[in-house]
């Protein structure tokens, strides 16, 4: 038989594991809630993790007590790479944040509001055809101005098809091709 588990006393029931988490994020170390709160620093832990609390490592408070305005500019950093560049969430973690959580959690805190997957590789393939229809016009300048399909396949570092195929796609008005004789003619040329 189990023996019934302890009530909780005044102290203890009242430090509930959201408040804990959030004295947490704003700077507070585990020793200084242990102290605050009157719980053991088990009870704190323990409390932290049922929150979903991403726990950080010395040198990170310390780094954000040097400067307490550290994690609003970067959550700011973080939404901008987020909006304007459509980063990811997995991005962002290596950008700075160290997780996915805690990215999603400064996006959030810096009044970003997180895409969907779908969003976002919607987002990704827009930009791609973007840059791809900029490269379009690009190539399609230059072969007005005289450059043959072969020399921009070679600087591109693209097949002579796919420049082509840009060329097409720019709408661009193709030179007449010439013929340089069979392949037997050619070589018999010095």
């Amino acid at each position: 038989m189990n023996p019934e588990p302890p009530v909780p006393s005044d102290a203890s029931g009242a430090v509930t594991p959201e408040a804990l988490r959030k004295q947490y994020e704003s700077g507070a170390t585990v020793d200084e809630l242990v102290a605050a709160s009157g719980l053991s620093y088990g009870t704190v832990l323990n409390r932290l993790h049922e929150a979903g609390t991403e726990m950080r490592t010395s040198w990170q408070t310390r780094r954000m007590r040097q400067d307490p305005q550290a994690r609003q500019r970067l959550a700011a950093h973080l939404r901008t790479l987020y909006e304007e560049h459509g980063a990811t969430l997995t991005e962002l973690a290596a950008a700075g944040a160290g997780t996915r959580r805690v990215a999603r959690r400064l996006l959030i805190e810096a009044g970003g509001a997180v895409r969907t997957t779908q969003q976002t590789l919607r987002m990704r393939a827009a930009a791609r055809a973007a840059e791809r229809q900029k490269l379009a016009l690009s190539l399609r300048a230059r072969y007005e101005a005289g450059a043959t399909v072969p020399e921009l396949a070679q600087d591109c570092n693209y097949s002579v098809a796919t420049v082509y195929r840009l060329l097409h796609q720019a709408g661009t008005r193709m030179r007449p091709q010439h013929s340089h004789g069979s392949a037997r003619d050619m070589r018999r040329r010095p």
